[in-house]
């Protein structure tokens, strides 16, 4: 059990000594120190307040009940030493005079309602949802033996580029754009020179890059496009798909 001294200032162990003291499991040395200590502690005696608050309710579980016809026996026994205690009187007196017994059922209790605190105030966890990835497999043009597997992920706005083949002469640059419909093409970003890598599309495109959308990739000067349109010729183009 905890000793009333030694767990002023810890919290976890004023509560374990602040449910011994109310479910009174204390012997009675520290059960009038911990009476001492809640005269002087505001903090200690706020916890001890909690714990009966907690545990009121129990009370209601409880009823009235008829003691059976061994208690009176054995209470004349105790009391007056009576020539002979009924065995059953006995047993019950013993039972009932066990320390160790109480003690358990207490411990018991106690450790069953630490178990409702600590895990039935706990939020469900919510299983996470499964990533949902666009798709687009950009095949080369004309002679260009360049071909990329791209993989957009909206949660993240990621679009993962991998090589399937590559012949890219130096010293040029890919550029990855987005086309949708006729409308004119927006430049995503400019890719390493053997077209693996990632691009980071800003919050306000990621709407945009939908199924049958158009990822295409420009040959461009190093460094990419100097405007805001390709100028070099496509090499790769795909639509966007679920996969």
């Amino acid at each position: 059990m905890s000793n009333p001294d030694q767990s002023e200032g810890d919290r976890a162990r004023d509560e374990v000594l602040a449910g011994e003291y109310v479910l009174g499991v204390l012997s009675s040395e520290k059960r009038l120190q911990v009476e001492q200590r809640l005269r002087r502690d505001r903090a200690f005696a706020a916890i001890v307040a909690r714990w009966e608050d907690n545990l009121a309710p129990m009370d209601e579980a409880y009823v009235a009940q008829t003691p059976s016809a061994t208690v009176f026996p054995a209470i004349e026994y105790r009391l007056f030493g009576a020539a002979e205690q009924p065995v059953r009187a006995a047993i019950w007196t013993r039972l009932w005079s066990s320390a160790p017994l109480w003690r358990s059922l207490a411990f018991g209790s106690f450790a069953m309602l630490a178990g409702v605190l600590i895990f039935g105030l706990r939020p469900p966890v919510s299983p996470a949802k499964p990533e949902r990835l666009l798709h687009a497999h950009l095949e080369g043009h004309g002679d260009t033996v360049l071909s990329l597997a791209a993989d957009f992920n909206p949660a993240d706005g990621r679009i993962r580029l991998t090589p399937v083949a590559s012949g890219q002469p130096q010293p040029k640059s890919l550029e990855l754009w987005m086309i949708r419909g006729n409308d004119p093409a927006i430049s995503l970003g400019v890719l390493p020179q053997d077209g693996e890598g990632e691009v980071v599309i800003p919050d306000a495109m990621r709407g945009e890059l939908t199924s049958g959308v158009t990822l295409a990739v420009s040959l461009e000067p190093e460094g990419g496009s100097p405007n805001a349109s390709p100028t070099g010729p496509v090499i790769a183009s795909g639509q966007v798909r679920m996969p």
